[in-house]
């Protein structure tokens, strides 16, 4: 199996539940980016294989312009945030 087109996809009931480790709040799960994302602190968690990585110390800052390009990513795609979403 060739590992470069595999995208990893969270358990449905997991994405129900997960949390940001900061403020709380959902998160935007973009599968094909294997990437969560807090619009509200702009930071972005990784998922590696299959897990996400949920340390603070670990999220990525995310500049004005990716911040625009995945909330405009999110609303074309209809990726609606975890729970409560």
């Amino acid at each position: 199996m060739d590992n470069n087109l595999t995208i990893m996809t969270l358990d449905p009931k997991l994405l129900e539940i997960l949390a940001c480790p900061e403020d709380k709040g959902p998160l935007l799960w973009f599968s094909d980016e294997e990437t969560l994302y807090n619009p509200r602190l702009r930071r972005s968690y990784t998922v590696r294989d299959g897990i996400p990585v949920m340390l603070i110390d670990e999220a990525e800052a995310v500049d004005e312009a990716e911040h625009d390009r995945l909330l405009a990513l999110a609303e074309a795609e209809g990726i609606r945030p975890t729970f409560g979403g």
